[in-house]
């Protein structure tokens, strides 16, 4: 999976072909835990900010991601440490935070 250098991968489901194995790829192989992070916040983030429209609530962008956004997770290799990132809570942050902005 990972190299003892990059012990993080970020894999990505895609919400709308959920459970659909064949939609998953790897997005990429990173040597910090906060890099990896940060790499499946962005992909939230970037899917969010191309569903929002002015005037929607934070409820209907949210309800967007989970039926179609991309749903990124990190894998640890053995003997890294076990990572804790939850993309549709992730989202659901970041849905409030768009919407609030704008407001």
């Amino acid at each position: 999976m990972t190299n003892p250098e990059t012990p993080y991968a970020v894999m990505v489901d895609d919400n709308y072909h959920y459970m659909d194995k064949d939609e998953r790829y790897k997005h990429g192989d990173f040597a910090t835990a906060a890099e990896a992070i940060a790499a499946a916040r962005k992909i939230v983030s970037g899917y969010l900010a191309s569903a929002y429209e002015p005037g929607m609530s934070a409820t209907s962008l949210y309800s967007s991601y989970t039926a179609f956004g991309d749903d990124p997770f990190i894998v640890s290799s053995i003997g890294a440490e076990d990572v804790k990132f939850s993309a549709w809570d992730y989202a659901r942050v970041r849905s409030d935070e768009i919407c609030l902005k704008e407001k």
